[in-house]
């Protein structure tokens, strides 16, 4: 059969021809009136549609249409009035779901005309304007309402007294948007939007809904909120909220249960009772069931309820959600969101119990957590990492070599390449752990790249980059043999290191003074990486340890000289001259100082390596015992001897002695106290 040619292409298509129709200043009242509602309807749930309408300016067209109809409102009734709701549920359409379709809104100018047209006369008017308004303040986009000014608390309280169930949910869906300090969560309180919001858990559906959530908005992280919450003035506010966790919409239950465990989180003091605990995992475990949105979110609630917490963990493997959770992974097809909540909330019940994380293996699940480290979506990747890193943690499963292999290596490394931050560092995460590795299996990670990759992601512009790969790097050369030290040391240069001993940041200065320290562990061939390039690496942890003010820092930097302290007595006495300088040097109390600290773990570092530089079989233990009494050190010893810290007490009288065997007589006896 023929076919009709292809229009022209200076012909205008339908979707011009209907833009032409609503700026035409020509055309009659009611031949617009009906473009409004075909536009409408053709965008309503369509993504496609609206985005190609938005090139072609639809959005400032409805603007121009409904500031043009609220300024003749008094003319042609008839036919302003609809056009004003029919403009504004267009307006509402085209910011639903879609960011751009927010900002189009917005620099059009829609946003205070919807506002003005919420105090209407006519009801459908402010009906309409209140749900598009309600459609913008999802987004993050929306402006951020200010509670602090008495005339916007006035007009957001004149919407949460309305009888109109959309102006009160305009009013819950504000707060939810807009109140993040704890400064307008009190203000809200203060105000009695508590009380209000509890008033309207008895309305519609829609009325419950959005004060479920926007009372969650304001509780959230804050005890004293939640303690005015609970008190009389809010009547039997928690009674209410925990019978809706029984409604028959599984959305009102989701938001109920999310309620109260914000209370739960914020304050100790209340919910606490192993029923209430046990009741809220049961409903958000048949929620998770849910085929719709209410299933996709409650894996994110769950997390909110047991991370963190051992016991509320224990509880939730009991009532067998390790095994649900790993069901809904086998059914496949699932949305992005779903995966991501589903890999979160087992990331959280593995971060603590073993029972978890061997459940987890036994089922299967590995073979599905490996499989999204590819996943399209950044979220999804995330969230497996972190599970991963998570499982990871079982030193048994760690030891029988269940995750060095190129199924989890070779994707986890590629993700360490990725565009998305987050999912580089949750990748780091996981490589840390995994990398520890208590097996002969450590070479795998080496040759599919990733020292070379790590070493890449150590000269990143993001602090925390660079601290996790730096923290993968130190896991990695824990307890390894010469030839992986060597292989490693092929891309990570003694340059890069004292750069990195020098970071800006004391997190990352930390574990590289703790890769050093890893590095130089073991065998005395082990010490000598130390002094390679004329000892600049030793000179720069020198440097570290008289400058440095972060403890931790100076913590990892002593057990260096520790295990360099280890070795022959050249290595010993590089250690003594970082210590102990030439005279008049400011650095010659650094001992002293470190031994007098506060914190006991530099105490013990201190100690630990005193031990090594007196040990009796030491040729030149004598002369360093000499130079220890001169400095004072000797005399501070005794004193550690009844240390409040039980490592440090029984380092400090092994240090003394040693010593003893080499006491100067003119120096005069030790004395030992118990």
């Amino acid at each position: 059969m023929p076919t009709s040619a292809p229009p022209p292409s200076n012909y205008p298509t339908r979707s011009e021809d209907l833009i032409g129709r609503l700026n035409s200043v020509h055309i009659p009242c009611e031949a617009k009136l009906k473009a409004l509602r075909e536009l409408k309807n053709q965008i309503i749930g369509n993504r496609t549609k609206k985005i190609a309408f938005l090139k072609l300016g639809a959005v400032p067209s409805l603007v121009s249409i409904l500031s043009s109809a609220v300024a003749e409102n008094g003319g042609n009734l008839e036919f302003n009035e609809p056009v004003i709701i029919q403009s504004a549920a267009a307006i509402g359409s085209f910011a639903c779901g879609l960011d751009a379709g927010v900002n189009a809104v917005l620099d059009a100018g829609a946003f205070p005309l919807l506002f003005g047209l919420v105090s209407h006369p006519n009801e459908k008017i402010v009906d309409a304007c209140a749900r598009s308004l309600k459609l913008i303040y999802q987004s993050k986009l929306a402006p951020k309402y200010n509670f602090l000014l008495e005339k916007n608390m006035d007009f957001l309280l004149s919407l949460l007294n309305s009888k109109n169930e959309n102006v009160t949910g305009l009013g819950a869906s504000i707060i939810t948007h807009s109140c993040h300090t704890s400064l307008e969560q009190e203000t809200l309180s203060e105000a009695g939007v508590i009380k209000k919001l509890i008033s309207l858990l008895g309305g519609s559906l829609i009325q419950r809904d959005a004060s479920l959530e926007s009372l969650g908005a304001i509780i959230k992280e804050n005890p004293v909120v939640v303690s005015k919450f609970m008190g009389p003035v809010n009547g039997r506010a928690l009674n209410v909220v925990t019978e809706l966790t029984k409604d028959r919409y599984p959305q009102t239950r989701l938001l109920a249960c999310m309620c109260l465990i914000l209370i739960r989180n914020a304050s100790t003091c209340y919910l606490q009772d192993a029923g209430i605990k046990t009741k809220l995992i049961l409903i958000l475990l048949e929620l998770i069931d849910d085929p719709g949105q209410v299933g996709d979110e409650a894996p994110f609630v769950l997390s909110s309820l047991i991370a963190e917490k051992e016991d509320l963990q224990k509880i939730a493997f009991d009532s067998n959600i390790v095994d649900k959770l790993c069901n809904h992974l086998e059914k496949g097809s699932l949305q992005a969101k779903s995966l991501q909540g589903i890999f979160l909330a087992l990331a959280d019940l593995c971060s603590k119990l073993e029972c978890c994380r061997d459940r987890f293996l036994s089922l299967k699940a590995f073979n599905f957590l490996t499989d999204v480290l590819t996943h399209d979506s950044p979220e999804v990747r995330t969230a497996a990492c972190i599970c991963l890193k998570n499982i990871s943690r079982s030193v048994k499963n760690l030891s029988a070599g269940h995750f060095m292999n190129e199924v989890v290596i070779v994707p986890l490394v590629q993700l360490l390449h990725d565009t998305c931050t987050s999912v580089q560092i949750a990748a780091l995460g996981a490589i840390s752990n995994i990398v520890v590795d208590f097996t002969e299996h450590k070479s795998t990670f080496i040759h599919c790249g990733g020292v070379k990759q790590l070493v890449q992601l150590l000269k990143s512009m993001d602090p925390t980059i660079r601290f996790n790969a730096m923290w993968a790097l130190k896991n990695l050369i824990f307890l390894v043999n010469s030839m992986c030290k060597e292989e490693i040391l092929l891309e990570l240069s003694p340059s890069i290191l004292i750069s990195l001993i020098c970071d800006p940041e004391t997190s990352v200065q930390e574990q590289a003074l703790a890769l050093v320290r890893n590095l130089v562990d073991g065998a005395i061939d082990s010490v000598e990486y130390v002094f390679s390039e004329e000892g600049l690496l030793l000179n720069a942890i020198g440097r570290q340890l008289q400058s440095a003010s972060k403890v931790e820092v100076l913590i990892q930097g002593m057990y260096v000289l520790n295990n360099v302290a280890s070795g022959n007595e050249f290595h010993k006495e590089a250690v003594m001259n970082l210590l102990f300088p030439h005279a008049g040097s400011d650095t010659q109390t650094i001992l002293i100082k470190f031994m007098q600290s506060t914190d006991s773990r530099l105490r013990t570092a201190s100690v630990w390596a005193l031990v090594n530089l007196t040990l009796t079989s030491s040729p030149g233990a004598n002369s360093r015992v000499m130079k220890l009494q001169r400095a004072g050190i000797v005399s501070q010893l005794k004193n550690m001897a009844n240390d409040p810290c039980l490592d440090v007490k029984l380092r400090a009288k092994t240090a003394l002695g040693q010593s003893m065997m080499f006491v100067d007589p003119s120096m005069g006896k030790f004395v030992f106290t118990c």
